[in-house]
């Protein structure tokens, strides 16, 4: 086993249109507004942004992402991850009851000297802070949703 690969999957049922969810997600310079565990994102050019994070863990992961795949009439946004976490990730939002669901995945290995290091005893830390970060990004953006 990688103790270094993480795969990723979170459900995000939310009681907003799937478009107003896709239009929110789709721009993550907005992200810090309403995701407290998104520090920081620099937009580089059409297509490509600069992403700093930080959960409740005492570390940042910095990475670069680059658009893959924008294809709203899917509901798909999809970047391709390089630096401290290299890998994908991507959001499939669809119409689910009177609301949506938003669906994240992530297939990374962390490149982080740190992280690398604690692989096998942080590992459970490492999966429960994502966890904590999702939560937290779903509530933000029901809240996000909710005033605009």
């Amino acid at each position: 086993m990688d103790w270094n690969h993480y795969r990723f999957l979170s459900r995000w049922p939310l009681p907003a249109p799937s478009a107003a969810v896709y239009a929110a997600l789709e721009r993550a310079e907005d992200y810090p507004r309403w995701w407290p565990q998104v520090r920081e994102v620099t937009r580089l050019d059409d297509t490509t942004g600069v992403m700093t994070i930080r959960s409740l863990l005492p570390y940042a992961m910095t990475f670069t992402g680059r658009e893959v795949r924008r294809d709203p009439v899917a509901g798909v946004l999809e970047i391709a991850m390089t630096g401290d976490i290299q890998g994908w990730a991507r959001w499939t939002v669809t119409a689910h009851g009177t609301g949506s669901l938003a669906r994240y995945e992530q297939v990374v290995e962390v490149t982080k000297p740190l992280l690398r290091t604690f692989a096998v005893p942080g590992r459970p830390l490492f999966r429960a802070n994502h966890r904590l970060m999702m939560r937290a990004g779903r509530r933000g953006l029901l809240r996000y949703l909710e005033a605009v």
